[in-house]
């Protein structure tokens, strides 16, 4: 009997936003495109924290933060845990199980103790693995003291730190000796992922094959094929970059600050780098794309591009991601083709999607469930059906990054929440105020909607079994606790 279930390609980039993808941005991704032209378009797919290391494990296991375990950086030394929670599955093992062939390439950054063959895929190539370390050792200053930073003058691109070191934002690399255009390590991981599929087709199993590339992440110092591509004069800045942010929490101002150091025109070729960055990306995803139709599966097989989070990439002044909770940093890419699979191809899907959805949906295609998760199954959506019962709110689980907040926001397609444990509230009126950047959580006139918020966010803290809901005074800081959700 022959096996109809698809194969799975999974390209997931790092720190892209949702709007690069939009028809009509100016950066340019062709290949996305066509994956979306020739399949779907989630429009609304949201990370559940803007961090990569608790988005990646919510994407493999399909679990929220509360659940998995895993709220910040794993490697290094300010992570609250480093590994998964014990008896958290992930999607792989359980493809594995329902005999899958697994193959794996490029980032893991999902725990300190494990790799991805621990979690049942063949490691072809793992980057952000145990072993390594993302942050700075105490020694390491000592280069930075020495450093006459004070008294020489700022480079283009170049943000003053004092006692931290200088921070390059953006920039042209040097070009490699095989005078690739691409990133060595990024095209390393396409190319490994290539020979990966090649293993993979030769053999008469359905098979999963995860390419993970570390770009567009910061800092956007790119190959100058890139680096040119796109004329700082004509990139416009952001419908939000003149938000003074003064109604919004104390962080939130502390962080433009310090961005504050670049001229309007250093923000816009930091947002030309990025956008270079984005289509180098969409360049590396048509070189799978290839090696996928050369292979004479890709009918056979289901491709979902996407990205772990976004950045801000100038929104409100800002870059990166963290603790501010807008748009640009929370919505991520996400397109899908499957030729004998999706219905009436060239669709765009407008309901909310997030990291969660992706596991359970893997494992539906496979025959098979996870074993618990937060997300719900994509399948539906695939066959043009959309539950009548599909969540209408999305919600976030942030505990920090290597400094420590708590924050969650709700978000409906008319309204925005978000709790700031550490300061105060925001409130956005999505419908008149799509960028944010009127603030009405003070507004008693808004006291009802900021109630029912509330309620949303409690109800589904209940349902993950949230850390974030302690009675004690003095943090217990919503306007309306838990027991409104419970009602």
């Amino acid at each position: 009997m022959p096996d109809n279930r698809p194969n799975i390609l999974i390209v997931m980039t790092d720190q892209e936003q949702g709007g690069v993808l939009e028809p009509g941005h100016p950066c340019r991704t062709p290949n996305a495109d066509r994956l979306a032209a020739e399949g779907l378009r989630f429009r609304r797919t949201y990370t559940t924290t803007a961090h990569c290391c608790p988005s990646r494990a919510t994407f493999m296991t399909g679990l929220y933060p509360s659940r998995h375990g895993i709220y910040n950086n794993v490697l290094n030394d300010a992570a609250i845990h480093t590994s998964l929670n014990p008896g958290v599955t992930t999607f792989s093992e359980v493809l594995r199980d329902a005999g899958y062939a697994l193959a794996f390439s490029g980032k893991w950054h999902v725990s300190a103790s494990e790799q991805p063959k621990d979690r049942g895929w063949q490691q072809y190539h793992a980057t952000a693995v145990q072993g390594e370390w993302h942050g700075m050792r105490w020694e390491r200053f000592r280069q930075f003291a020495r450093e006459p930073e004070c008294d020489a003058p700022r480079g283009r691109g170049e943000l003053l730190r004092p006692g931290w070191g200088r921070y390059r934002l953006y920039g042209t690399a040097e070009p490699n000796p095989e005078a690739d255009p691409f990133m060595p390590g990024d095209l390393h991981t396409v190319r490994t992922g290539i020979r990966a599929l090649g293993d993979l087709t030769r053999q008469d199993k359905p098979w999963c094959l995860f390419v993970g590339t570390v770009g567009p992440h910061d800092p956007y110092i790119i190959p100058e094929h890139y680096a040119t591509m796109y004329d700082p004069a004509d990139v416009a800045l952001p419908p939000s970059y003149h938000d003074t942010l003064l109604d919004k929490p104390r962080i939130y101002q502390r962080q433009r600050r310090f961005w504050s150091q670049l001229s309007e025109d250093e923000y816009r070729e930091a947002i030309a780098h990025y956008w270079g960055y984005c289509t180098m990306q969409d360049d590396l995803l048509g070189t799978v794309l290839e090696a996928l139709e050369a292979s004479g599966q890709a009918d056979d097989t289901l491709v979902l591009f996407t990205s772990d989070h976004g950045d801000y990439a100038g929104a409100h002044g800002l870059f990166m991601k963290g603790v501010a909770a807008f748009d640009e940093c929370y919505r991520v890419p996400c397109v899908a083709r499957w030729p004998r699979g999706i219905a009436q191809p060239g669709r765009e899907v407008d309901e909310f999607v997030s990291l969660a959805d992706f596991a359970p949906t893997f494992a539906e295609l496979a025959g098979t469930t996870m074993p618990a998760a937060s997300g719900r199954s994509l399948v539906p959506f695939l066959r043009d059906e959309c539950p009548s019962d599909w969540p209408d709110a999305i919600y976030s689980q942030l505990n920090g990054v290597e400094l420590y907040y708590s924050q969650r926001f709700v978000q409906t397609k008319e309204w925005k929440y978000v709790y700031n444990g550490f300061d105060f509230d925001e409130l956005y009126d999505l419908r008149e105020d799509p960028h944010c950047l009127r603030n009405l959580a003070e507004d008693p006139r808004y006291r009802s909607v900021v109630e029912e918020m509330c309620r949303r966010m409690w109800r589904r803290g209940y349902e993950e079994r949230d850390i974030n809901c302690n009675p004690y005074p003095t943090v217990s800081m919503a306007p309306f606790g838990p027991a409104i959700g419970l009602e």
